[in-house]
């Protein structure tokens, strides 16, 4: 078995988004390639109501599918064909956008002004670019908890994971998401295919992920496994990108850690990538800005069943 070193260390960056929602964005919006088949993080973890209320008023996607989990609040959703919902505490919403949808998504915070939560956009392969769109809309009761002899716990919101399955099915990108909380002192290992590209974003204490000789620290990005100056720990906001490998280690803080765990088989084609509208070719992106503006974006009415 072989331990997947660590190829950069990321820290999240204060971004505005939607109508002034202040966010940090994990990676998204730049070179694509080391996290194919996905495109963007976003951690809108807020405990400020006037930061996140005025939300994502209407705005449209085609050719990729988001992923929101939320953590604390809840995020009502409204999109183009009359369907209304919410995202609570624990759930997940899948969106496939596929050929096109007009949506909203309003978050509302907790009894105590907490949003919590992230969104993931992956990638749609070429073929599947413009399929019908679709929910998944996944109730915290229905993702597995996992819970390991040494403590460690696994939510599983997708894929396959110590011989459970998550609730979510038929994603283009075949991805494995889950959210690992390991206790304080612990060294955990965690399987992931050698095949898959996948990244790990810290959200609560603090660890190291080491390389195959066990106690090394997370390089930052200009620095090598040899540097005589190891480097902090991984820490709250903290994205970190693996190279191959069929494992991953970590070696949980005084204060334990928690991160998403996420890998996913990389779909090797073009991105022609413009606000929320993703493609293979310029000649697409300008088809779908054409069609927004004269009214012919939407190429699926069929109501669905609200989400």
């Amino acid at each position: 078995m072989s331990i997947r070193p660590v190829k950069r260390l990321i820290k999240s960056k204060p971004t505005l988004e939607g109508a002034g929602v202040h966010l940090r964005r994990a990676f998204g919006f730049g070179n694509t390639s080391d996290f194919d088949p996905f495109l963007l993080l976003d951690d809108f973890r807020n405990d400020v109501p006037g930061d996140y209320l005025a939300g994502f008023p209407w705005h449209p996607h085609r050719g990729i599918e988001t992923i929101t989990y939320v953590l604390a609040g809840t995020v009502e959703h409204g999109d183009s064909m009359g369907n209304r919902g919410s995202i609570a505490s624990g759930d997940v919403q899948w969106m496939t956008a596929g050929s096109g949808i007009i949506h909203q998504e309003m978050p509302k915070g907790d009894q105590a002004g907490r949003m919590h939560g992230f969104q993931l956009w992956a990638n749609l392969p070429a073929t599947l670019k413009m399929t019908p769109p679709r929910y998944q809309g996944i109730e915290a009761k229905d993702i597995p908890l996992v819970t390991d002899d040494d403590g460690t716990e696994v939510r599983l919101v997708c894929g396959t994971f110590w011989g459970k399955t998550g609730p979510v099915d038929g994603v283009a990108a075949d991805p494995i998401y889950v959210d690992v909380s390991v206790p304080p002192g612990h060294r955990k290992t965690l399987p992931i295919e050698t095949s898959r590209h996948a990244f790990a974003y810290v959200f609560a204490g603090s660890g190291k992920f080491c390389n195959a000789s066990g106690p090394l620290e997370v390089p930052t990005e200009p620095v090598g496994w040899a540097d005589t100056n190891p480097p902090a720990a991984a820490e709250n906001r903290s994205l970190v990108l693996f190279d191959r490998g069929d494992e991953v280690m970590v070696q949980a803080g005084d204060d334990g850690i928690r991160f998403l765990l996420v890998s996913g088989k990389p779909l090797q084609e073009p991105v022609a990538w413009y606000g929320p509208i993703v493609m293979n070719t310029q000649e697409q992106l300008r088809q779908a800005f054409g069609e927004l503006e004269k009214g012919t974006f939407l190429k699926s009415q069929e109501k669905k069943k609200s989400v």
